[in-house]
């Protein structure tokens, strides 16, 4: 695999995202440096994809790394996801990534968080490989995907409940966001800021998310309005409307091609 950086328009693109949220300042080229094996590509996840980072929030950077044959037909199981958290500058950053095959995988079933790691506009390192399978995500969207947005705002508002902070109860309003745009228009939009100009959402969200940049675990005491339990069930209304009426496929389209490009960058290495 030719591991290559982005067109010069898009690389300014990414390191201009990175620099509006002040992540340009970490050394995160050496986490790429640091890896064992190739990385594919790694993005930053999290609040700060999300549109609500803290001050004292962490990076959560996530990613794809490309195994050797060798390791993948010998006697021993695969490490075929890896994990490493640590403090650099001062920040602590996590790093997930899993081997190709594997994320192929999890493309191809209703799982809108590894697609929000591969199209992540928060780019860390990135490569041919990471271009195709970008311009294969369309083809793995379904109308299921809205089991993923719809289970996951159910788990974040039920830590709201059980904390009182306002980090779960953004992470509610995202997922059900995210889940009703994508029923809608078929693209994946992580951002909340971002979302709140293309889906009708309660007003008091930019107040919250201002709030939650004060601290990462600060409560919503006295900030979350009565209306946030009604609100969040009407979102999950739209959000069932939404599925009913989307034009998004049953099924996957590109499980060949996705098989194709593993096999190639494989080989290729």
């Amino acid at each position: 695999m030719n591991s290559v950086h982005p067109a010069a328009s898009d690389s300014r693109d990414a390191l201009g995202a990175l620099g509006a949220l002040g992540l340009d300042t970490l050394d995160l080229g050496s986490v790429v440096a640091d890896q064992p094996d190739p990385l594919i590509f790694a993005t930053v996840s999290g609040a700060h994809l999300y549109g609500f980072p803290s001050r004292d929030s962490d990076v959560d950077l996530r990613g794809v790394h490309l195994l050797p044959v060798a390791e993948l037909i010998g006697l021993d199981a695969p490490d075929e996801t890896r994990g490493r958290i640590w403090d650099r500058d001062g920040v602590e950053t996590d790093l997930v990534t899993h081997d190709l095959r594997k994320f192929a995988g999890l493309m191809l079933r209703p799982n809108g968080y590894v697609l929000e790691q591969l199209l992540s506009p928060l780019v860390v390192h990135t490569t041919d490989t990471h271009t195709e399978l970008t311009a294969l995500a369309p083809g793995v969207l379904t109308r299921n995907h809205a089991h993923h947005y719809r289970g996951f705002a159910n788990t974040q508002w039920r830590l709201h409940e059980k904390t009182g902070e306002l980090k779960p109860l953004l992470y509610t309003f995202r997922a059900l966001l995210t889940g009703v745009h994508l029923m809608r228009s078929g693209r994946v939009l992580a951002s909340l800021p971002e979302l709140l100009g293309e889906v009708t959402a309660p007003s008091y969200l930019p107040e919250l998310i201002a709030a939650k940049a004060e601290a990462e675990h600060r409560t919503g005491t006295g900030l979350v309005p009565e209306s946030a339990a009604a609100d969040i069930a009407a979102l999950h209304e739209v959000l069932d409307s939404a599925q009913r009426d989307t034009g998004l496929p049953e099924h996957p389209s590109v499980r060949d091609a996705l098989g194709d490009l593993v096999v190639r960058a494989r080989l290729e290495r």
